[in-house]
């Protein structure tokens, strides 16, 4: 038996336990159940998503048979109802998803973890620094997210409540992602914003924002949640994984490329290969903004238990309907396909 065939048959075995049946093993040669898919992501030029786009511009899903149609909507939530109704077969988006998810009864589960902090930062308009020093002086003001629902959104709410306030103390605003929020904050739209890179970098460089928390760190992401904090994966119904083992163990293995890509790549590889509209119009910044972010990256792409731990501790302060939730990590991220991965 070949290792390949051996390993994908044993965490074959491991992941059917999971859903209540058994996988079949199969071979490094079968073929993907569905070959044509759909994937949702909530802001595809975020560095959050970078290895997503890696993956697409470097060929890997096409070397592991698969057709790709990425379908980009203004947020994670939406990416997240997309796949709940069906119109997109896998999802890039926020790993708290799963938790929320599961605890609904619905079968989402994580297969591959491409952040491992959140690389997420609250920032206010530079004009506003005198008067706006800490998360608490944020009571009152218009503060921008991706999307009502979303990571950012998530991050925010747990930073006020840290600082003594309610995600009612402050007007969440959906402004998207790349020149869309960038422009909020220079038009004076808002106030402040809890965003990502490149936008972050972005309006640095133009000495446009004032820092407050900054989660691309280790550092940063550890004053917040007191330890590591899963930020993107890659997500599905665990309905679609049983149905299509193959079809799922080739998106995770382009994804596993495309992490150790990430890995090893100056960040002028990483500014050749994205689409030249993820620039902002500033190659430079861009490549800095990737190295700001790169520690954020997952170097192996498994969810640990300690970062389950501190997404469910988030949730439980954030939710009341989580408050009392008991989702076990075995159901909201399944290692199978990662430690099967042909990389």
């Amino acid at each position: 038996m070949k290792r390949r065939t051996f390993l994908i048959g044993a965490t074959g075995m491991a992941f059917g336990a999971s859903l209540g049946g058994t996988l079949p093993a199969f071979a490094e040669d079968a073929k993907p159940e569905k070959t044509d898919l759909a994937i949702g992501v909530g802001g595809k030029p975020l560095l959050y998503y970078l290895p997503l786009t890696v993956a697409e511009q470097k060929g890997f899903f096409k070397e592991e048979g698969l057709n790709v149609t990425i379908n980009d909507f203004a947020g994670g939530s939406k990416s997240l109802q997309a796949l709940v109704g069906g119109s997109v077969d896998v999802v890039t988006g926020a790993y708290e998803h799963t938790i929320r998810m599961q605890n609904k009864g619905q079968d989402i589960i994580a297969v591959c973890d491409l952040g491992r902090f959140p690389g997420i930062v609250i920032a206010v308009r530079k004009s506003l620094a005198g008067e706006i020093k800490t998360i608490a002086d944020l009571k009152g003001r218009k503060v921008g997210v991706t999307a009502p629902g979303s990571s950012t959104a998530l991050l925010l709410q747990y930073a006020l409540q840290k600082n003594g306030l309610t995600s009612a103390d402050v007007a969440q605003i959906g402004i998207g992602g790349g020149a869309s929020a960038v422009a909020a904050i220079k038009n004076g739209g808002i106030d402040g914003l809890s965003h990502l890179d490149p936008v972050i970098s972005q309006l640095q460089h133009d000495d446009d924002i004032a820092i407050l928390l900054d989660t691309r760190t280790e550092e940063g992401t550890k004053a917040l949640f007191g330890g590591t904090n899963p930020a993107a994966t890659v997500y599905l119904k665990q309905s679609f994984a049983k149905d299509n083992p193959v079809t799922t163990q080739r998106v995770v293995n382009a994804m596993m490329k495309a992490l150790k890509w990430i890995g090893a790549a100056k960040p002028e590889d990483v500014a050749d290969l994205v689409p030249k509209e993820y620039l902002l119009g500033n190659r430079e910044l861009y490549m800095q903004a990737f190295q700001n972010s790169r520690q954020m990256y997952s170097p192996d792409g498994m969810v640990t238990k300690d970062g389950y731990e501190s997404m469910m501790n988030a949730l439980k302060a954030l939710d009341p309907e989580l408050a009392n939730a008991n989702v076990p990590y075995e159901k909201t991220f399944e290692p199978a396909f990662v430690k099967a991965a042909k990389i």
